[in-house]
């Protein structure tokens, strides 16, 4: 009898669900909303260098040229009637075929559209702007190209956003990166284009840092801590864009990866500098770097030199105001870590390091 009943009730609760399901289905299906894909900085130039996306890469180094005045989109403000961003989709363009790029180095977001015909695809955004809530767009431009085009519009400060694909309208909510994730991190890995960092025959500084950035993505991508790359490709923002990036997501901590050099070829081991100009009550710079340099010598089984304050050089150490500090993961003047620096087991380890730094950072505050 027992069983019976338990068995009426688990087909009832079933039922339930399935009914549930199916309303949910339904009014999405009634309303046509849907979420559009989109696509972090770091993921774009990923995607480009693996063959994906062609011309997307970002930065100051690989980035597109902008679209000419003659291609501006016209912007109609009124943010009293609605939150949103309204950006018009041509009416036989399906919502696969939108993606939003979140270029926040640049302080831009994108948005690219693929129909399977491009035809009058420049003739519509030459005759339908944007409109609604605009505050947090100072212009736009589109770009034309074989196979997609590309809506690219300048905004006030690095955000976040929701978006909604209804009607063939897309509706973007712009929002503070500090309102959506509780955890930012800001990784910057040093040097970039013809800043090479010291070098040896083989390799760069740059390349070192960069291959370290991207094996640490790849564990911090696991966790739920949302973390802003400076640069994830042969760029090299500016300084106070690097240093801006901090402060625009108001980060909880900026981690730079750098990689020493010495005069004498016999100096070795794992440093960290931090910013002794801007004091942080509880959990600071010095705090940081300690943990970074006991973490990465501890992953890397190495020598650690201690801690050193910023010099007048560090620029992107010195102007933060949140917890700043750079690892130096290494010397490539002393032959015998030029040759670790170029083995993946060892980037491995290092980004392990770097990644139970900041962990145990997390876990401190």
């Amino acid at each position: 009898m027992m069983q019976s009943q338990l068995m009426k009730h688990t087909t009832a609760l079933c039922a339930l669900f399935v009914a549930a399901a199916m309303g949910v289905m339904l009014y999405f299906c009634a309303n046509k909303i849907v979420v559009v894909a989109d696509v972090a900085q770091d993921e774009v130039v990923q995607a480009a260098e693996k063959g994906g996306r062609t011309g997307n890469s970002v930065g100051t180094g690989g980035k597109e040229p902008k679209a000419e005045d003659d291609n501006r989109i016209a912007i109609e403000c009124d943010s009293k009637s609605t939150n949103y961003f309204c950006v018009p989709i041509p009416a036989d363009v399906r919502v696969e075929q939108v993606t939003i790029e979140n270029h926040y180095m640049d302080r831009e977001l994108w948005v690219s559209i693929a129909p399977e015909d491009m035809s009058d695809k420049r003739s519509f955004y030459e005759n339908n702007g944007v409109y609604g809530n605009c505050e947090r767009v100072l212009d736009g431009h589109f770009q034309v190209e074989k196979k997609r085009i590309c809506l690219q519009f300048q905004l006030t400060d690095v955000y976040e956003y929701y978006s909604i694909f209804e009607d063939n309208t897309l509706y973007i909510e712009f929002v503070p990166p500090k309102e959506v994730y509780d955890k930012i991190v800001v990784i910057d890995p040093a040097y970039g284009m013809e800043d090479t960092g010291v070098a040896s025959d083989t390799v760069a500084a740059k390349e070192i840092t960069l291959n370290i950035a991207r094996a640490l993505k790849e564990k911090l991508d696991e966790t739920d801590i949302k973390v802003y790359y400076t640069r994830m490709d042969d760029s090299n923002p500016q300084d106070k864009d690097r240093v801006g990036l901090a402060a625009a997501t108001k980060a909880d901590m900026l981690i730079r990866i750098e990689v020493g050099s010495a005069k004498s070829s016999k100096q070795y081991g794992t440093e960290a500098v931090y910013n002794s100009r801007f004091f942080i009550p509880g959990f600071g710079s010095v705090e940081l770097a300690d943990l970074l340099e006991r973490e990465v010598v501890t992953a890397i089984s190495g020598k650690a030199n201690g801690l050193l304050e910023a010099g007048e050089t560090d620029t992107v150490i010195n102007e933060a105001t949140v917890p700043a500090a750079a690892i130096k993961v290494g010397y490539l003047t002393n032959g015998q870590e030029a040759i670790l620096l170029q083995r993946e087991d060892y980037i491995q380890r290092i980004a392990e390091g770097i990644y139970q730094a900041i962990v145990k950072a997390y876990e401190t505050e």
